[in-house]
């Protein structure tokens, strides 16, 4: 049964969701308090961060133990309660997947630096040469070197992330069935899937010398090669043994690539998050920020609809900034949060929200590093330091694309602690709290959450959003009209992302409209969205 395709998802980032104990760090007691909240909301599923054990050098993303949970967030009887109490209220729970590497603390890792154990190569371990260089030219996602020198084994590791995330060595038979015993763990406690990690960059082809670029220099060793789909397809057979899921986080793929991943005949994954759409508004990096083009978007949005059969449609998560500073309109803040609201739940795919988006929260409101927690965000720092970047554009970089701009605690209400913590919270809130927040809008009728649970339920009640096919009708300068067809029945999304009137050729009877109106006339006003049927 493919669930997902009727599904929205919903990721939390745990460590921001809701403290229960008040020392500042969201918990799993804390999302277990706010399941009816969810359950009010809609959505279907929930995407965990990880809640593994960690050292939270990269905040979960470095795993120490897969079996255990991080003591931050709970115990495991905490993590079986929420699965149980999300199953009561007809929510599943996806955990998260990191496979490409683990934390340097992990007892895998750890034992690795004797040569004669049984985890000798469960990592890439090489030699520097004589005169002191580095095993091989290739550079990092963090914008630094990936090889890190271990006094005890008096050899290089591998990381393509933070030094205290080594990658692990697929070419060992082990190291995968290793991997099988974790989904297997899990998918026995009743989780419904998996989101995975950087899953296409698994299988390391060789060791050599990359190209030199801007970055990542030696990643055509490593992105999307057969190796990572045989690995694909081996964890598939675990999967299915439970009828599980899998969306897999899929970086530099083309729709070609895609397609070769989660294709149904593939028995691979089941769709994947791709990034173009989110590189629309970069030069080359994604520090490196460039005037937003909404045609370019667009043109982006209905490629990757038309080339694959299946999407994972996102505009938010822990990695990106917030999408209305981003795609919409900051002082015309509640208009465009629908927009982008109906953007996400009219497109064909499966949406996956991330939370604060239904409120419509905003990036950070920082004004130096020390406010910072965000690893990569630290790294690129001392990158611009170390080209002289003066203090005032590193900070203009850093500013706009830190990750730390989508992690600050969610805003309940608009007291002190934003209803997130009655401690000092672990990343500053948002001053904006006192007039964005949940408590808020749920009880105004005209709010953005308001308008987000209301798609909801239409998206849920109609087979056409849920299934029907995409076809687009215009991608202008501003405008983006499209239809979502399914035998005869058909709906037609216009939307513009400007600031002022536009005006589209489609007719019909007003289902939505973000101003509320009951008729159109082929006129949209400013960052109006209108569904029309």
């Amino acid at each position: 049964m493919e669930w997902w395709k009727d599904a929205v998802i919903y990721q939390i980032y745990p460590r921001s969701f809701q403290d229960s104990n008040g020392d500042g760090i969201g918990d799993i007691p804390g999302i277990i308090s706010r399941l009816d909240y969810l359950q009010e909301l809609g959505v279907d599923a929930v995407w965990l961060s990880p809640v593994y054990q960690s050292p939270n050098a990269d905040n979960g993303y470095d795993i120490s133990d897969y079996r255990e949970i991080n003591p931050e967030y709970g115990t495991m009887e905490d993590m079986e309660r929420l699965i149980a109490e999300a199953g009561k209220r007809g929510i599943r729970i996806i955990m998260d997947l990191v496979i490409n590497h683990t934390s340097t603390s992990h007892y895998w890792f750890r034992r690795s630096r004797d040569k004669t154990s049984q985890y000798a190569d469960y990592y890439y371990w090489r030699k520097g040469g004589a005169d002191g260089t580095l095993p091989n030219n290739w550079t990092g996602f963090f914008g630094e070197e990936c090889w890190e020198f271990d006094p005890e084994r008096c050899e290089y590791y591998l990381h393509l992330f933070a030094k205290s995330q080594a990658d692990l060595n697929y070419h060992n038979p082990a190291v995968l069935e290793e991997v099988k015993d974790i989904l297997r763990f899990w998918l026995r406690k009743g989780v419904a899937g998996f989101r995975c990690d950087v899953i296409n960059i698994l299988w390391k082809d060789s060791l050599e010398n990359g190209k030199k670029q801007l970055a990542l220099t030696g990643s055509e060793h490593y992105l999307s090669l057969e190796g990572t789909h045989e690995i694909l397809r081996e964890l598939r057979e675990v999967l299915d043994e439970y009828g599980a899921f899998a969306v897999g986080e899929t970086v530099f793929v083309s729709p070609e690539q895609a397609r070769a991943l989660c294709g149904r005949e593939r028995k691979e994954l089941d769709m994947v998050f791709s990034f173009e759409h989110m590189e629309c508004d970069q030069f080359l990096l994604k520090w490196f920020k460039k005037r937003f083009r909404p045609k370019v978007f667009f043109q982006c949005l209905a490629k990757w609809q038309k080339e694959l059969e299946w999407n994972a449609i996102y505009l938010e998560n822990h990695d990106q900034p917030r999408s209305i500073p981003r795609f919409g309109s900051e002082t015309r803040w509640k208009e465009s949060g629908k927009l982008l609201a109906a953007l996400a739940l009219t497109l064909k795919g499966t949406p996956f929200l991330y939370q604060g988006q239904e409120i419509g929260m905003l990036n950070f409101d920082f004004s130096r590093m020390r406010q910072l927690n965000d690893v990569e965000s630290k790294n690129v720092e001392r990158v611009l330091r170390k080209f002289h970047i003066p203090q005032k554009l590193r900070w203009k970089i850093i500013a706009r694309t830190s990750r730390d701009n989508a992690r600050t605690p969610f805003q309940w209400t608009g007291e002190e602690g934003a209803g997130f913590t009655k401690g000092r919270p672990w990343l500053g809130i948002n001053h904006n709290c006192a007039s964005i927040n949940l408590a808020q809008q749920e009880s105004d009728p005209d709010s953005i959450w308001n308008w987000y649970r209301d798609l909801l339920k239409l998206r849920r009640d109609s087979e056409v959003l849920r299934r029907g096919d995409f076809a687009l009708l215009e991608a202008g300068e501003q405008v983006f009209v499209y239809q979502r067809i399914l035998g005869e029945k058909r709906l037609s999304v216009a939307l513009n992302f400007s600031g002022e009137q536009a005006e589209v050729s489609c007719r019909g009877k007003v289902i939505r409209s973000n101003y509320g109106r009951e008729s159109f006339d082929g006129k949209l006003d400013a960052w109006e969205a209108v569904i029309l049927e």
